[in-house]
């Protein structure tokens, strides 16, 4: 399985200069995997394909495609569970659908 974490930023955006710092401690410690940093003055094509509206967002990606997302800033602890919770999710629903 390859889930990675996509974060959509600004150079401009004030939320993003706040919460960069956290992605970077997540990614640091090694509990979230790769995180893939997009600047969204600099790669529309990323922009379109997930339709990003607004930033910060963070997008749960799995093996190319979207799992999950939010939007806006969040606290590292919010980040984790977000991640963890996701991942919850999937393998549940892996188990299901094997079962069906």
């Amino acid at each position: 399985m390859n889930k990675q974490l996509w974060y959509f930023s600004a150079d401009w955006c004030g939320p993003c200069k706040t919460f960069g710092p956290t992605m970077d401690r997540l990614e640091a410690s090694g509990n979230v995997g790769k995180i893939n940093r997009i600047n969204i003055d600099h790669d529309a094509h990323a922009l379109t394909r997930f339709g990003i509206k607004s930033v910060p967002t963070v997008i749960l990606v799995e093996n190319e495609q979207e799992v999950k997302r939010f939007v806006g800033a969040k606290t590292e602890q919010q980040v984790m569970e977000f991640f963890s919770l996701s991942m919850v999710m999937v393998y549940l629903l892996r188990y299901i659908l094997k079962v069906v």
